[in-house]
């Protein structure tokens, strides 16, 4: 296989890097090979480095405003990756997902109103419904040929069931799925007869795999723009979670309005100086090498499938078909999820992030991060080999 600009491997420790140097905190053992939070072990793009490296010339790092190329270059990178057509006004900043999570739902529900969320899904669902005292209703997913799907019969059963606001996890995290246009119709117009408002995390839109089409839910029709908030940011796609940068897209003026005063009680003011410089660039010259990045993705996850169905058949991997995460089956193994996690930090000193954190549906699974150099991806599956092998 030809050399790569992602085959680089960098040394991340000593960054305070979450991944890297929170070892010790959060596993009890510092000498693990980390592959398990979503951030990817690829330096950021040369050209956001780049605009960085140009600000950082200027010596004043004052009040910051957005300027009109941010708005145009989110625009038109919606437009030619998603082929949604959006305007400027339609966009709020905020510094990342999950506190546009909490800040829409403080926005868009009182105390005690039930939320609905599928499950297993991105563990901030369950925190921030829960922390802001509302309540979570759970439409699990189903299990149908290694690969997730709707149970649209208890979906209908719960929403009417006095649902105020929810969740969408669109591609899924952890699964991969990338729900097709007839799924998120279907959901959609559920929501829309009940009086539900949508609020889609679509953060791993753009790391979508070449067989599939990502569907931004509030591209669907207008009516369902009208009831959907739309969460994006570059930090999955471009590497840039350490830099805080996100936007929220809906044309309804009314929920946008709700979004920016509770924004305004936190005393939230857009975004830092470098965030800014960052999302800027990225999405101005970021298309051929988030194509290059995809390709190396996709590389990576066959042989991560391959390798796990020769050498360790009695694991299952989910296609993921979208991101650079590995949901991985375990439950062949006849091990509790505390004697699978024993096994990977005792013996295979791997760490991965536990099912069970993903909620119910998630237990004995595991979620392997290989957004990584391919020698550190061939390091992480022989040590999971190695936790599992008797």
């Amino acid at each position: 296989m030809n050399s790569s600009i992602f085959d680089e491997s960098l040394n991340r420790k000593n960054t305070s890097s979450l991944k890297w140097d929170a070892l010790q905190t959060i596993y009890g053992i510092e000498d693990l090979l980390p592959m398990w939070v979503a951030d990817m072990d690829f330096p950021a793009p040369p050209f956001v480095q780049e605009a960085l490296i140009e600000r950082i010339k200027h010596p004043v790092f004052g009040y910051t405003i957005a300027p009109p190329s941010v708005y145009s270059h989110i625009t038109d990178w919606v437009q030619t990756r998603h082929s949604w057509e959006i305007t400027k006004d339609q966009i709020t900043f905020s510094p990342g997902v999950v506190s546009s999570i909490g800040t829409a739902i403080q926005a868009l529900t009182k105390p005690n109103d039930r939320i609905l969320i599928q499950s297993p899904v991105y563990m901030p669902f369950f925190e921030m419904v829960k922390r802001n005292g509302r309540e979570v209703v759970l439409n699990e997913l189903q299990l149908v040929d290694n690969r997730y799907t709707i149970d649209f019969t208890d979906f209908e059963e719960k929403i009417k069931n006095d649902v105020k606001l929810f969740l969408l996890c669109s591609p899924h995290n952890p699964g991969g799925r990338v729900w097709t246009k007839a799924e998120l119709q279907k959901m959609s117009e559920l929501c829309l007869q009940y009086n539900v408002t949508i609020v889609s995390d679509e953060i791993h839109a753009d790391l979508t795999h070449s067989s599939y089409q990502h569907v931004p839910t509030a591209s669907l029709n207008p009516a369902v723009a009208d009831n959907t908030i739309t969460f994006m940011a570059p930090s999955k796609t471009f590497n840039l979670a350490g830099l805080q940068a996100s936007y929220i897209i809906t044309n309804n003026k009314k929920l946008q309005l709700a979004f920016k005063r509770v924004q305004e009680a936190q005393g939230f003011h857009g975004l830092n100086t470098f965030a800014l410089t960052a999302m800027d660039a990225a999405y101005r010259e970021g298309g051929q090498w988030l194509d290059e990045l995809l390709a190396y993705i996709e590389a990576n996850i066959q042989i991560a499938e391959s390798f796990i169905a020769n050498e360790i058949p009695t694991l299952s991997c989910m296609h993921p078909e979208a991101s650079y995460l590995l949901w991985i089956d375990c439950r062949g193994l006849g091990l509790t999820d505390q004697q699978i996690q024993d096994a990977l930090l005792q013996k295979g000193k791997l760490a991965l992030e536990p099912g069970k954190k993903y909620g119910p549906g998630g237990e004995g699974f595991v979620r392997m991060n290989v957004g990584c150099p391919r020698s550190v991806l061939l390091d992480g599956l022989n040590r999971l080999k190695l936790a599992f092998t008797n």
